[in-house]
């Protein structure tokens, strides 16, 4: 990817209190009352800050733990991963590279056949786009990720 992607005040602006908690302030929203948990519509999901592209709807799968859950990213070195103790356990924390906004969680439980990781990531980080808006919003480069129908 050769477009630079970052987080600006506009950007901050512009989220709603939930958004601005989760990506900014490092919370988790409610499972199962989310807007992306149990979406299955063909896209990519990117950071709601920077809009860096993260995830691909082809590698989404149910997890049943109520938040969107993916196998891996579309681009491993666009999610940084850091340790996170809080709540008295360790766990890796998932954040934007290039936007700084808590994405979640991953962890080692996810489909063995898929690399066995699942990145447990919150809807409020996230902004859906359609495979057929993908061009005309700037991501026509990762049309690639998902087969001709």
């Amino acid at each position: 990817m050769s477009k630079r992607y970052e987080k600006s005040d506009a950007a901050i602006q512009s989220l709603t209190p939930e958004q601005f908690r989760v990506t900014q302030q490092n919370g988790t929203e409610r499972p199962f009352q989310n807007e992306f948990w149990n979406r299955d519509d063909i896209g990519i999901y990117v950071d709601i800050v920077s809009g860096e592209p993260l995830f691909a709807s082809s590698d989404k799968y149910d997890a049943g733990c109520g938040w969107p859950s993916f196998t891996r990213p579309i681009v491993q070195e666009q999610v940084t991963e850091l340790t996170d103790e809080t709540l008295g356990m360790v766990r890796t924390e998932v954040r934007s590279k290039d936007g700084d906004s808590h994405l979640g969680h991953v962890f080692n439980d996810g489909p063995q056949d898929q690399g066995g990781l699942r990145y447990c990531i919150n809807s409020a980080s996230l902004r859906f786009v359609p495979k057929d808006q993908m061009e005309k919003e700037g991501y026509g480069d990762l049309l690639d990720l998902f087969p001709q129908s």
